[in-house]
């Protein structure tokens, strides 16, 4: 096994130089403007984090198509909405998900909807996509509304004597809890803790296997690496044991599982296996469960620093939904609440960056775009783009108001565009609006004095370590 794995290793290194050395030999078209940005050509790649965001910032500013090198890779950052509709949409055939980063995220999530490409993720969506029917979503405001209302009253006793929290890891338990009872009806919180430290573990190895100056760097035998094979196992270990005692009971259950379990492909009448179960579920276990709390955290983050508005999502909630839990239907009709949300993914995307590669050449706004290159289109640079925003670094829900001008698709795309749209979004949104009226009803947080928000962008983006907001009632 490690013969082959060197031999890999090697013929990558092979591949890789051969495909720098072509890259210099752009084949037709205009070369796109060069963003100098450090590293040089065989240098390690830069560390995902603050300095990348404000690469592509600094990419979106010199041209609608920019070239960088991130190390050996030749990267093109698109800035004009056209462009970046060729790529999600128009010609999504041609681009593929082969990045770097979403080949290291398959070590945990396995070839969910998120990281797999092609045929595969055709006939996975099509036997999905049931299971987020709006019809379906609907069912789990319930659950939703429950969860959130058990976390907010173990709250009471911090917000009785004004304590603090670290708002980031509160959010994440709370969501992980909705996960797994939304996953597999079952209540996860008493192994939440366990649970998101194995997520924790192979997450925020992320960006040193995403940066690594050599292939494979997870398979370098380091203490490390070993945390992050012990994680995985684990992670995969919970999941198969759930999907393996479902099968057991035979029982049907109104969850995410049991729908997935429930459904075929129209054309083949074909249902997922257990490796694809397994598969589906860590990716909205692992990665729906964070960008979901990030969200939160931000959006909490940022009423925190203007308390106007924070009252106007109070007053609405008290008139919409009142003393009793959220439904699906309050949910909807959370207008402003619903703005803010919004106004939140604008300005701190929790999914910050889509990264593609073409398998041939491609022209873009009169650029070539050689086969094999990284096209990175950036939520986190496309959202405050001066030319398509008003104040764009300002927070203004009301940008989004039903009397507003609605922005460009492919200018605001929290969850993506076209074909490869995340699937969940509805549910996404529904639990965030939900998860928020209910804890603004009972509860008031506010960030302590001087703190300032330092990002983490990694698989999501983050707030980089913690942010303590003290707790009080209403």
């Amino acid at each position: 096994m490690a013969l082959n794995q060197t031999k890999l290793a090697i013929e990558t290194l092979e591949r890789l130089a051969r495909r720098v050395a072509r890259r210099d030999d752009v084949p037709t078209g205009a070369q796109a403007p060069l963003l100098s940005i450090g590293g040089g050509r065989t240098g390690r790649m830069p560390p995902i984090g603050q300095g990348l965001l404000d690469a592509f910032v600094r990419a979106q500013e010199l041209n609608d198509v920019t070239r960088m090198r991130l190390g050996p890779l030749s990267v093109f950052v698109l800035s004009d909405p056209e462009h970046i509709k060729q790529v999600l949409l128009t010609k999504h055939a041609l681009y593929e998900k082969e990045t770097r980063g979403y080949r290291k995220l398959r070590l945990v999530l396995g070839n969910g909807l998120v990281t797999s490409d092609g045929d595969l993720w055709l006939r996975q969506r099509r036997i999905a996509q049931p299971a987020f029917a709006r019809s379906a979503i609907a069912g789990f405001a319930d659950q939703l509304g429950t969860g959130a209302l058990d976390f907010a009253r173990s709250l009471e006793g911090t917000a009785s004597r004004n304590g603090t929290i670290d708002f980031g890891d509160a959010m994440n338990s709370l969501t992980l809890r909705i996960a797994g009872e939304t996953l597999f009806s079952t209540d996860i919180s008493g192994r939440s803790s366990e649970i998101g430290a194995n997520f924790k573990e192979v997450l925020h190895a992320f960006p040193r296997l995403v940066s690594a100056p050599y292939p494979y760097p997870e398979y370098v035998p380091i203490p490390r690496n070993f945390r992050i094979w012990v994680a995985r196992h684990k992670l995969f270990q919970l999941v198969d044991s759930l999907i393996a005692e479902r099968r057991r009971s035979g029982e049907e259950v109104h969850d995410l599982l049991g729908m997935f379990m429930a459904s075929q492909d129209e054309d083949t009448g074909e249902t997922m296996t257990d490796l694809q179960l397994r598969d589906e579920a860590l990716t909205m276990l692992g990665a729906g469960h964070e960008t979901t709390a990030n969200a939160l955290t931000f959006t909490f983050y940022l009423l925190s620093m203007h308390p106007d508005v924070a009252r106007a999502v109070e007053a609405e909630v008290d008139e919409v939904v009142g003393d009793r839990l959220p439904t699906y239907e309050d949910a909807r009709r959370l207008t402003y609440t619903t703005q803010v949300l919004y106004e939140s993914m604008r300005l701190l995307p929790p999914v910050w960056s889509v990264g593609r590669v073409p398998r041939e050449d491609d022209e873009i706004g009169g650029y070539t775009i050689p086969k094999g290159s990284y096209v990175f289109l950036s939520q986190w640079s496309m959202h405050r783009h001066p030319k398509y925003w008003d104040n764009p670094e300002g927070f203004d829900p009301d940008r989004w108001a039903p009397d507003r001008p609605k922005p460009n698709r492919f200018v605001y795309f929290p969850f993506s565009r076209g074909q490869r749209q995340c699937i969940g979004d509805r549910f996404a949104e529904m639990e965030a609006l939900i998860l928020i009226a209910v804890l603004v009803r009972r509860l008031r947080f506010s960030l302590l004095p001087g703190y300032r928000l330092a990002l983490d962008p990694s698989v999501t983006l983050r707030p980089a370590g913690q942010m303590q907001m003290t707790v009080a009632p209403r």
